[in-house]
């Protein structure tokens, strides 16, 4: 008996110490996976906080962009007869060597599969085809209204996805786990279809295809990046023209049209309202519903006052096409939304085309290009005041009519495409990306009590689950390219919705090897490392300031700054809103008894410098983004190169809008210290080359797995 009850005691203590044993392994699985959801957080906001930086840029630049467009590509027409005439495909001849899928028309439902399988096998559209496509697609759009409404029934579900981004991967996952649209399948895109990916055009061909095929259940919304301004940045106009060197231009120009006759909206069974961005506390669907969608060709740009001209062609001078500005403080990372401030400024109009009289011209600042827009806006109290001073203006007899027509309509349309929520009651300007505004739950609340609706689905914004409920889930949020960011930085997800108007998510990861990914390196991997590797070119880009912000912490100038000095300087520089405190491990490397010296540390950011001074590499880095975009308006024959000349007026033409005092000799300095091969020209490769990180461990991601 003794010895089975000794028997037992041991048991017990022996299931004692297995417990825990089980408890300790529990929780430092805890910790361990809490510690790498930090990580992923902060890879996330810096991801983030950079991708609206640039967009914020974009707005800035919008005007001298718009300037650009105007006089570098064909001019506007804008009478039907004559887009139809400078659109014709029937000259183009589709060769016998052509391999790619054929389009008959009225398009059918076997064209559209079919084109779905080329381009899953990486085929390529003949240009006729697509010129033929987009006009048919032109055609259908000018008669749908602003806001589509769509019913549900017993029988099937309405399908609801988000931003796709050129991730044509994306789009065929949907379509072979969900199936391709259908009268049984129908489908809503909320825009942002085109831009980042490099396959926006592909997609954009098959939405449209079934768009043509079935105009009753396939509804299209737009996004802010349908929108040829912003496509200058992010990648799509450099896409089409890359894919159609002979025809790229007038593809593009089509598209600036169908842009902008895509719906704003869309409504489901009278209760449900799907739009890309979101709205503000004036929203009113029966004023959009209204609008002449057509008008907004750039919703960054109010539309134009169409005259005609002598020749019959239709002149566009409603807006302000001066590209001329001055820097905003380089400190001051936020600015104002386009359309929630309103202020006074010049209006000026710049007509010479060539790069050198334009040189001469850019002297107005950034800020007097925003108070103009938001002038024209016409918003807040001053509303009547500006509409006074603007009918009487001498300079511009109809600015006042502009600003009673246009001015609601427009901010309309720009909250729309470009705000986003806020956990706060109220309606503030969109001041991190630059356009629209944020609006919180009060908002809500009042918007679809107005109009009797019960929710609001929206894209627009990344979500790490491809999905996200707020304002008392009656706002939710849905993006549907996965591997954003970088690969395994986040889930897609697309919604279904049946006659109940519940949601149904379905999430996906369209990179086979994501899936394979371990938990470490999904969260922490190759995506950390990006992340890191983008957020040192931005540091660079700002060293001047962020070393004078540093000194003011280092009055006897010995180079040596506290840990939480650095971090304030640095969120008080970049305003990218990102917890320093977190990332200075990644950041930060050995310091002296707590103290960083910030000249040592900026030496160790590895980055490849050419031989030139170090003021002009740094605006470089800061604007390398605009002056590639430059280069593609400039580069009128699409050939790739830039001759040293060409380098020299377009770096002397942004330098002057930035109001930046380069000398001539240190840009032919830096124009052959970044001709890699010698040829006496620029190519885009060799201009984007100078730009790439080399040292420390930003290079060891070449051999992760994706």
């Amino acid at each position: 008996m003794g010895c089975g009850f000794a028997k037992s005691d041991q048991l017990k203590k022996r299931d004692r110490e297995t417990m825990r044993a089980a408890l300790l392994i529990q929780r430092w699985y805890r910790q361990y996976v809490a510690r790498l959801e930090m990580r992923r957080r902060c890879t996330w906001n810096i991801f983030q906080s950079i991708e609206y930086a640039g967009e914020q840029d974009q707005i800035k630049l919008y005007n001298f962009f718009g300037y650009l467009m105007d006089h570098f590509t064909p001019n506007n027409i804008c009478r039907n007869v004559d887009w139809e005439r400078y659109f014709c495909y029937k000259s183009i001849e589709v060769p016998e060597l052509y391999s790619g899928p054929h389009l008959s028309f009225p398009i059918t439902c076997s064209n559209a599969a079919e084109l779905v399988e080329a381009f899953k096998n990486k085929q390529q559209l003949h240009s006729r085809y697509v010129l033929q496509l987009l006009g048919e697609t032109w055609r259908l759009l000018r008669i749908l209204p602003n806001i589509s409404q769509i019913s549900t029934c017993h029988s099937k579900e309405i399908t609801i996805c988000g931003d796709l981004h050129g991730h044509l991967e994306d789009l065929l996952l949907v379509f072979y786990k969900n199936g391709l649209p259908s009268s049984e399948k129908p489908y809503v895109f909320n825009g942002d279809f085109v831009d980042r990916g490099k396959d926006s055009l592909e997609i954009l061909l098959i939405l449209f295809s079934f768009l043509l095929v079935y105009p009753n259940d396939v509804h299209l919304n737009r996004g802010n990046h349908e929108d040829h301004i912003v496509n200058l940045r992010y990648g799509f106009t450099k896409e089409v023209l890359g894919k159609y060197r002979l025809h790229g231009k007038k593809i593009l120009k089509l598209l600036q049209k169908i842009f902008s006759w895509l719906p704003l909206a869309t409504v489901i069974d009278h209760k449900v309202l799907v739009l890309h961005g979101g709205i503000s506390d004036t929203t009113d669907l029966h004023l959009i519903s209204r609008v002449d969608r057509h008008k907004y060709v750039s919703a960054l740009r109010p539309p134009k006052r169409t005259r005609q001209n002598r020749s019959g062609m239709i002149d566009s001078d409603l807006e302000d096409d001066d590209p001329t500005s001055k820097p905003v403080d380089s400190s001051r990372r936020r600015v104002h939304s386009l359309t929630h401030s309103s202020s006074t400024g010049s209006r000026h109009e710049v007509q010479r085309r060539s790069l050198q009289g334009l040189n001469n011209r850019v002297t107005c600042s950034v800020e007097e290009e925003l108070k103009e827009r938001r002038r024209q806006a016409g918003l807040s109290q001053s509303y009547g005041d500006l509409r006074n001073s603007l009918a009487n203006s001498d300079s511009d007899p109809d600015s006042g009519e502009l600003l009673e027509s246009y001015g609601d309509e427009w901010k309309q349309i720009v909250d729309m495409l470009w705000s986003d929520p806020m956990p706060q009651d109220g309606c503030v300007p969109n001041d991190v990306r630059g356009g629209g505004c944020y609006w919180g739950p009060d908002v809500t609340e009042e918007v679809l009590r107005r109009h009797n609706l019960t929710l609001l689905i929206r894209s627009h914004e990344c979500k790490q689950e491809g999905y996200e409920f707020c304002h008392n889930r009656r706002v939710l949020t849905i993006f549907s390219a996965s591997n954003y960011y970088e690969v395994g930085s986040n889930r897609g997800a697309y919604i279904r919705m049946g006659p109940d108007l519940v949601p149904h998510f379905i999430q996906y990861q369209a990179n086979r090897a994501t899936r394979a990914l371990t938990l470490r390196q999904r969260y922490v991997g190759r995506t950390e490392r990006s992340a890191l590797r983008a957020l040192r070119e931005k540091l660079f880009a700002h060293k001047s300031d962020l070393i004078s912000s540093f000194q003011e912490y280092d009055p006897e100038n010995i180079g040596l700054i506290s840990l939480g000095h650095w971090a304030c300087a640095m969120e008080a520089v970049l305003r990218l809103g990102l917890p320093w405190r977190v990332l200075r491990s990644q950041l930060v490397g050995d310091t002296l008894d707590g103290m960083l010296d910030y000249h040592l540390w900026f030496r160790e950011l590895a980055i490849t410098e050419p031989n030139t001074e170090v003021s002009l590499l740094e605006t470089m880095y800061k604007h390398h983004s605009n002056l590639e975009t430059i280069f593609r308006i400039i580069d009128t024959d699409n050939s790739g190169l830039i001759s040293f000349e060409e380098f020299r007026q377009t770096w002397k033409l942004l330098s002057s809008h930035l109001q930046t005092e380069i000398s001539d000799e240190a840009i032919s300095d830096l124009a052959v210290s970044i001709d890699f091969n010698k040829d006496g020209s620029i190519d885009i490769n060799e201009f984007m080359e100078a730009f790439r990180l080399v040292g420390g461990d930003l290079l060891q991601n070449e051999g992760d797995p994706h």
